[in-house]
């Protein structure tokens, strides 16, 4: 064998060797491993599931809070729905979401814009930023809910559950509120 094929297969060989050794950054991610690994809601299957699979394990609700998950209803080529973090609340009707495999397939985007465009302020109804774009998409999206990251308590454990206890506080809607004051 010549040099220059022996170079050619060594160069090659160490090319395979450092694709193997990409960083986690580069996992190709769905919206559903991704969701659960950042909320810590233990929710598995498709994302169309997770608000039905929610009921009675975690609070649900209409209003986002830091840490709750987004459950997008299925419609048109989002047939298996979409679940996605809420990063921050900006004002009563725009979060920032993070969330995997929206704009770019497998990729992830940290920190990018929903707003609730519901008739009825709910957030029943929401657009969200595509980054293709560079802006909110055309689409509206029908939304099921937030699904909040704390499992609800099962009757013998009431006394020492805390709901909403690790989310900020200017987040935690009244009705949260109460629900920490009967767990105190």
């Amino acid at each position: 064998m010549n040099f220059g094929r022996f170079a050619a297969r060594f160069a090659l060989t160490g090319l395979l060797c450092l694709a193997t050794l990409a960083p986690a950054q580069a996992r190709h991610w769905q919206c559903v491993p991704y969701a659960r690994e950042l909320s810590g809601i233990n929710i598995h299957g498709n994302a169309l599931t997770w608000w039905d699979q929610a009921a009675g394990v975690y609070e649900r609700g209409e209003t986002p809070h830091v840490g709750a998950v987004m459950s997008f209803s299925p419609v048109g080529k989002m047939r298996l729905g979409h679940v996605a973090m809420v990063s921050k609340v900006v004002s009563s009707r725009e979060v920032l979401l993070t969330h995997a495999n929206w704009s770019v397939p497998g990729g992830v985007e940290h920190d990018v814009r929903a707003v609730d465009v519901s008739p009825n302020n709910d957030w029943s109804e929401v657009k969200v930023w595509y980054a293709p774009i560079g802006d909110l998409g055309a689409t509206t999206y029908p939304v099921n809910g937030f699904i909040y990251p704390v499992s609800v308590p099962d009757a013998k454990d009431a006394q020492q559950a805390l709901p909403y206890a690790a989310l900020p506080r200017q987040h935690v809607d009244h009705e949260a509120e109460h629900l920490v004051a009967l767990t105190n």
